[in-house]
């Protein structure tokens, strides 16, 4: 089971775990050059990280488009823990936080291999084929179901 961990602190050991995960996952399995890895974003986001027991084995960051659209980003689990299904308590754990802050839609830019993933988590895509870091692409998007127990109804 997963424990996690927010920032925007990009000097705390969070976004250090973040940072290791991504690089291992992105720069090195997936050959993505490190200058796009890592870009004029970082502090613009909320960075999250997924901890089993001590060991960092999750990540994504979040970017906030507008008060109420997010940009899922940089999801990434290590290839050790990938079989354990830790993708669908990491992107739970993104929508309840997104929730949190108002949001009532997340938009993804998944990489193809992915797309099944992030239809069975509930995004549809909404945008053509399109190539980032020498992998293809397809924008995705979810919207946000209200917590109807939380509304209240006039009569």
């Amino acid at each position: 089971m997963l424990h996690f961990k927010w920032t925007q602190d990009l000097a705390s050991q969070t976004y250090r775990d973040a940072l290791a995960i991504r690089k291992e996952v992105f720069v090195v399995e997936q050959q993505v050059p490190e200058a796009i890895e890592i870009d004029d974003l970082e502090d613009k986001t909320l960075h999250l990280v997924g901890y089993e027991d001590a060991t960092p084995v999750a990540t994504a960051r979040i970017y906030p488009m507008n008060n109420s659209k997010y940009k899922v980003q940089r999801v990434a689990i290590r290839k050790v823990a990938r079989e354990k299904k830790y993708g669908n308590s990491l992107m739970q754990e993104i929508e309840n936080h997104v929730r949190e802050l108002g949001g009532k839609r997340l938009f993804l830019g998944s990489q193809n291999q992915a797309i099944g993933f992030y239809e069975k988590a509930g995004y549809t895509i909404c945008g053509e084929e399109y190539e980032e870091a020498g992998i293809l692409h397809h924008d995705m998007e979810k919207i946000l179901e209200r917590d109807e127990s939380r509304v209240e109804i006039e009569h």
